[in-house]
């Protein structure tokens, strides 16, 4: 079984689990960002103080590797035009790690397409709709959309997506897009590109746009649809469950997030801070958090319909919406079908 992509076994995580190790961790280089997304965790950021300098990232980075950590995760703001991205890059390649990035595509051009191939990044390639006049609403920025066919075609010419160079798509799943959905999960599936169909967490930006709000039940039917395609087309085979189609996320187990001012969150939909890496090192924090032991203990710890569920051994909802939206990152998951509680109040 592997767990929001994460590549690792259920041993592996067993095992750092039980040593309060990491396997991967996500850093965000800056939260400054030349897009305005109506879903962001993100409140809009042309300007930030206080963020941490690259020596203090490289830092950050050294500490998980000791830690156990083989997967760095590169967040933003827009990682692309961080002005030291290629330094990182290189910092963190040398030192043996896996990398990720998630990136809208400014700065994706024929030289940093390349970078990106030679040492083999997994890229995960912002893009909710198909339609220009949609992809633009929803990036709240006029010529996202061919922000993102012009990084997509550089990636392509520098050879993404092979065997070797991974390519996903991201894409939340909301009202301005949902009709496109079906059609957008076949059309990345013929590409070869790994689809990261996503439901909104609730918080910062979202909750300011309550019209991308897709009802549950919906999304039900959505995720029944695409397994439904991926079993019969691609022969690939899964069981719906929310927040990410096709997948599971259970990224606590093994994974942590730092802000880019320092904090140290579970992720990035639960908002608590558990200390800052400018006042203790990465493992006292991680090690001393009780938030951080309840999640790695959540079987004895989840709440209510979540922990009653039939799906308890693998999967304990979104954490970040469970948050959000109650104020208790233990709670139900207020926004998963499987919840009755849910159900029963949007029948209501």
């Amino acid at each position: 079984m592997q767990l929001y992509n994460l590549e690792f076994t259920e041993e592996e995580i067993k095992k750092s689990v039980a040593g309060d190790r990491l396997l991967s961790i996500e850093i965000e280089f800056s939260r400054i960002c030349n897009f305005r997304c109506s879903y962001c965790y993100v409140p809009e950021k042309k300007e930030c103080k206080g963020e941490l300098s690259k020596d203090e990232i490289k830092d950050v980075i050294l500490q998980a590797k000791e830690l156990g950590t083989r997967k760095i995760i590169i967040l933003g703001g827009e990682p692309s035009i961080y002005p030291h991205l290629s330094e990182m890059l290189n910092f963190i390649d040398r030192h043996g790690f896996d990398i990720e990035m998630f990136t809208n595509g400014t700065g994706v051009n024929a030289e940093l397409a390349q970078l990106l191939a030679e040492l083999k990044v997994r890229l995960v390639l912002k893009l909710n709709s198909r339609n220009r006049e949609v992809q633009d609403r929803l990036a709240g920025k006029e010529g996202a959309y061919d922000i993102i066919q012009s990084a997509f075609g550089h990636l392509k010419d520098a050879g993404y997506p092979s065997d070797d160079l991974f390519l996903a798509l991201s894409t939340i799943i909301c009202q301005p897009n949902f009709d496109e959905l079906v059609d957008m999960w076949k059309w990345v599936r013929e590409q070869k590109i790994e689809p990261y169909f996503e439901v909104i967490t609730p918080q910062e930006n979202a909750l300011d746009n309550l019209w991308l709000s897709v009802d549950s039940i919906k999304v039900k039917e959505l995720f029944a649809e695409l397994s439904r395609i991926d079993q019969e087309k691609y022969g690939r085979d899964w069981e719906p469950q929310p927040p990410l189609a096709g997948n599971k996320c259970m990224r606590h187990q093994v994974s942590c997030l730092v802000t880019a001012i320092g904090d140290v969150m579970p992720c990035v939909g639960v908002t608590i801070p558990l200390d800052n890496i400018r006042k203790n090192k990465l493992g006292h924090i991680l090690k001393n958090s009780e938030v951080m032991q309840n999640l790695k203990n959540y079987r004895e710890m989840i709440k209510g319909e979540c922990r009653d569920c039939d799906k308890a051994a693998e999967c304990y909802g979104c954490r970040g919406a469970a948050y959000q939206l109650t104020g208790d990152y233990l709670a139900s998951d207020p926004t998963c079908w499987r919840n009755q509680k849910q159900i029963v109040s949007e029948q209501e």
